[in-house]
């Protein structure tokens, strides 16, 4: 698979692969067929894995140690820190302070089975702490081994620019669709300004783009998703309308909805690298094949008119949601 790379010297497959939802939030998920879309994926090229601390409360992570087994040297491993959760799963809110982002820190470790994390991300900015004394410590975390590169996450453009300046932001990872391109008038100016790459989650728009579902019960008992904005009620059917035009364009391409706009994402620029996740293998393989899909200026074009910014109906996040980013 073609290489991408991330900041000055952090080299990751195009595609990679969010491991989010095998532990939790898209309803139930099966450890073993966990395990072998881990492993097909690195067999398919897909070398680039993202995790976070708080997914399954710790359980994702476990889930790639044993994943990694005796492949730890084929991966390019991220994590995150800052979303903090109870061992029930409440959520006690987001903390950037350095004692906490270190303990943080060994606990991935520990739950990961590794020596060192090749990208680790502040999950979410803590508005309490200056985002200097933040990035400064995990900048230490790099001096001292146990970390290889930094990332940010929903970060906005001055905040950015503050944490490059104390220590050099590698990736920030931000919500980037054909159904959410909020990004483009500020965040990613700044980071190619900055030389930062641009690693988007949810490029399937949470699945929607991919045309499985007709109605909002067609989603798994337990999906945090019955509760967004963009798929409940009347936003549901409005963007529903928006399917159409990617199935419409990914007949006369030879792809499937879901290879369209991934290949949209793709072609936005060779520092995007998109995490589009998945527990299921036949998904697995679908979105791999998406680095083959050549699309047209005139595909483009179409695109882009059918898919302006802000046409989505609904908001990312529920408004509790929507508080965390862009600070």
């Amino acid at each position: 698979m073609e290489q991408r790379k991330l900041g000055s010297d952090l080299s990751v497959s195009a595609l990679g692969l969010g491991c989010m939802g095998m532990s939790e939030f898209y309803g139930e998920g099966d450890e073993g067929e966990s395990l072998s879309v881990i492993h097909r994926a690195l067999d398919l090229g897909v070398t680039f894995l993202d995790t976070a601390d708080m997914y399954g409360v710790g359980r994702n992570e476990e889930l790639l140690a044993k994943a990694l087994k005796g492949r730890r040297d084929r991966v390019v491993l991220a994590t995150k820190f800052g979303n903090v959760r109870g061992p029930n799963g409440e959520r006690l809110g987001i903390n950037g302070r350095p004692d906490y982002l270190r303990r943080a820190c060994d606990d991935s470790l520990r739950r990961l089975r590794v020596d060192h994390i090749d990208l680790y991300y502040q999950h979410r900015v803590d508005p309490g702490v200056p985002i200097e004394d933040t990035v400064g410590e995990m900048g230490r975390l790099v001096e001292q081994g146990k970390v290889r590169h930094l990332g940010l996450s929903e970060a906005s453009p001055a905040t950015i620019r503050r944490a490059h300046a104390t220590h050099p932001i590698a990736a920030l990872q931000t919500e980037y669709s054909l159904w959410s391109r909020d990004p483009e008038a500020e965040i990613l100016p700044v980071l190619r300004e900055l030389g930062i790459g641009f690693v988007p989650y949810s490029p399937l728009g949470r699945g929607f783009l991919t045309g499985r579902f007709e109605k909002p019960e067609d989603l798994p008992e337990g999906d945090f998703r019955r509760d967004s904005p963009r798929f409940s009620g009347e936003n549901f059917a409005r963007n529903l309308k928006l399917v159409d035009t990617v199935k419409a364009i990914a007949r006369r391409r030879g792809a499937t909805p879901s290879q369209l706009a991934l290949a949209w994402v793709l072609a936005q620029g060779s520092d995007i690298v998109p995490i589009p996740g998945t527990k299921r293998m036949r998904y697995l393989e679908e979105n791999a094949e998406s680095i083959h899909v050549d699309l047209t200026a005139d595909d483009l074009a179409e695109i882009d008119e059918a898919f302006p910014v802000g046409v989505a109906a609904g908001q990312r996040y529920a408004d509790g949601g929507m508080k965390t980013v862009g600070l």
